[in-house]
């Protein structure tokens, strides 16, 4: 018996494999970008029963524990707060500004901070909380 060596090469490339492995990397790349972090200062925040879910803002400030201001990740003294958030707001068109205080900071100084805000016109503030197991 007389067996027939075909040596010829392949005319058509299977691309299935191919398509398996960038449908895999897609999916990767959609999970992985619901993941991203939140850079800033480490605080705290106080714990509420009922909160809601924020959409984002870029006017958000953070008082850390030991009063220290933040505005995004710039650190700002109580004084430089209005003109801040002045230059912010005329970028954007936003009028809602996120506090993100931590649970030992003192209402003086959130009071001042709103304070600062409303002498600019905003006038929704929003304060930022965690989910709390009560």
């Amino acid at each position: 018996m007389k067996l027939e060596m075909n040596n010829k090469p392949l005319a058509a490339f299977s691309v299935s494999s191919l398509t398996d492995i960038v449908m895999l990397l897609l999916i990767f790349f959609l999970l992985t970008s619901q993941f991203v972090l939140q850079t800033g200062v480490k605080i705290k925040l106080p714990g509420a029963k009922n909160n809601e879910q924020l959409a984002p803002s870029k006017l958000v400030i953070t008082l850390s524990d030991k009063g220290e201001i933040f505005v995004g990740d710039e650190r700002i003294q109580l004084e430089g707060v209005a003109g801040r958030l002045s230059q912010m707001k005329a970028a954007s068109p936003e009028n809602n500004l996120i506090l993100r205080a931590d649970k030992s900071v003192p209402v003086d100084l959130v009071i001042k901070v709103i304070d600062a805000a409303r002498g600019i016109g905003i006038d929704k503030f929003t304060i930022e909380t965690e989910k709390a197991n009560l």
